[in-house]
Formats: structure tokens, sequence, C-alpha cells
């Protein structure tokens, strides 16, 4: 509990409450990934700021006609502090 973690992009405010699906939960040495165990889990995280990940440039050339086109991408992502976890 605690951590900070970036996820895509979920709708809320900074300060808002939302809970997240688990899909894997590790308890020390024990892994569990079985979805009928992990209904009973829930994860409670808060919404901190929303975020924007690296650019990425798109370049698309095609040889001997002149044609370039470049285009760049920023994922909307959203920081989220992870507040409760209950199994």
């Amino acid at each position: 509990m605690g951590d900070v973690l970036l996820v895509d992009k979920v709708t809320g405010q900074p300060g808002d409450a939302i809970e997240l699906t688990p899909l894997l939960l590790v308890d020390g040495t024990t892994v569990t990934s079985d979805a009928d165990k992990l209904s009973k889990v829930s994860v409670k995280a808060e919404v901190v700021k929303a975020a924007k990940g690296p650019k990425i440039t798109i370049m698309k050339y095609k040889n001997k006609t002149g044609y370039r086109k470049r285009q760049g991408h920023r994922q909307p992502l959203t920081q989220v502090k992870i507040t409760d976890i209950t199994a």
C-alpha cells in the first residue's frame, strides 16, 4: 500500500477514489492468478494526477517516390496511489 503507479487513462479528478480489478496476487512466495480467488480481492486507489507517456515518433517512408510522413503520439496516463488491498 502507498505505491504510486502509472496506469492507462482512468476517468476521475485528482483526489477521487477508484477501484481496480486485480489480475495477479503475490503474497510472499504465494502467487494467485485464479479468477475465483481474485474475485474476493479488492484494490482501492486514489487518483493523484493526469500524466502523459513518452513521445514516440512514427515515420513512414517509400523509396524513390518522395513520400515521407511523420507522426507523433503520447499515451494519456493517470498516476494513482494504492490506498487499500483487502483479501
